[in-house]
C-alpha cells in the first residue's frame, strides 16, 4: 500500500521534470536556430555589401579610364588644330602683302597697333617640332618630349614654333603633373608672347594650373584676364564657363 502511494506521488513528479527538461531543450534549440539564422542573414548582407562595393569600384575605374581617354582625345584634337593653324600661318606669310596707298597705310598704322611677326620655321625646324608632337601625342613619352622641347627652344629661339613649344611644355608638365613647372611655361607664353595666337590658351591654362594648385583667387584673376584681353578667343569662352562654375 505504501509503495503504491509513493509511486502515485513520484510518477507525476518524474513526468513533470522530464517535461521541463524537454521544454528547456526545445527552447535552447529554438534559440540556437534563431542564432544560426541571424548569422546566415548577416553573412548574406555582408556578401551583398561586398558585391556592391566591387560594382562601385568597377564603375569608378571605368569613369577614370573614360576621363583619361577623353583628355587624350582632346589633346590630340588640339595638336591637329595647332598643326592646321600653323600651316595656314605659313601660307599667309609666304603670300605678298597687298599694296596700299600712302594715305590708307598711315591711317591703318595710326588706328591699329603693330603686330609682331614671328620667324617662320624652316624644314628642319618643322621636322623637329613634328617629332616632339609625335612624342606627346602618339608615344606618350612625356619626359623625352620635355628634353626635346628644351633642346628645340635653345636651337630655334624667337620663332613661331618656339612659342608653340613653350605652350606644349606647359601642357606636358600639366599632364605629369608638375604644376609649378607648368605655371612657369604658361607664364612665358602669356607674358613674353602676349600677341601670339597661343597666348589666350596659355593664359587660360595658367588659370587652370593655379586652380589645381589651390590658388583659387589667382585662378579667377587669370580667367578674367582671358575674357578682357582676348574676348573673341575660344579660351575666353572656356574662362567664362570656369567662372560660372
Amino acid at each position: 500500500m505504501r509503495k503504491t502511494l509513493m509511486a502515485t506521488v513520484l510518477l507525476p513528479l518524474a513526468f513533470g521534470q522530464a517535461g521541463s527538461a524537454l521544454a528547456q531543450s526545445a527552447q535552447d534549440a529554438q534559440r540556437s536556430g534563431n542564432s544560426s539564422q541571424a548569422t546566415a542573414e548577416l553573412f548574406y548582407m555582408i556578401q551583398q555589401l561586398q558585391g556592391e562595393v566591387r560594382r562601385l569600384q568597377g564603375e569608378v575605374e571605368e569613369q577614370r579610364h573614360l576621363i583619361n581617354r577623353l583628355q587624350e582625345q582632346g589633346r590630340d584634337r588640339y595638336i591637329d588644330l595647332d598643326q592646321r593653324i600653323l600651316d595656314l600661318s605659313e601660307k599667309l606669310a609666304s603670300q605678298p602683302a597687298p599694296e596700299t596707298s600712302a594715305g590708307s597705310n598711315s591711317a591703318a598704322s595710326s588706328s591699329a597697333p603693330a603686330v609682331k611677326e614671328y620667324r617662320q620655321p624652316g624644314p628642319e625646324e618643322r621636322k623637329a617640332y613634328e617629332q616632339i608632337q609625335d612624342l606627346i601625342r602618339n608615344q606618350k613619352k612625356y619626359d623625352e618630349a620635355i628634353s626635346r622641347i628644351y633642346e628645340f627652344i635653345d636651337q630655334y629661339p624667337e620663332g613661331d614654333l618656339t612659342v608653340n613649344a613653350y605652350y606644349w611644355l606647359g601642357e606636358v608638365y600639366l599632364v605629369k603633373p608638375q604644376l609649378e613647372q607648368a605655371k612657369q611655361a604658361f607664364t612665358i607664353v602669356a607674358t613674353r608672347f602676349s600677341d601670339h595666337r597661343k597666348a589666350p590658351d596659355a593664359l587660360y591654362k595658367l588659370g587652370v594650373t593655379h586652380d589645381r594648385l589651390g590658388e583659387k583667387a589667382e585662378a579667377q584673376r587669370r580667367m578674367k584676364m582671358v575674357i578682357e584681353d582676348y574676348p573673341a578667343s575660344s579660351a575666353a569662352d572656356l574662362a567664362k564657363k570656369y567662372l560660372e562654375s
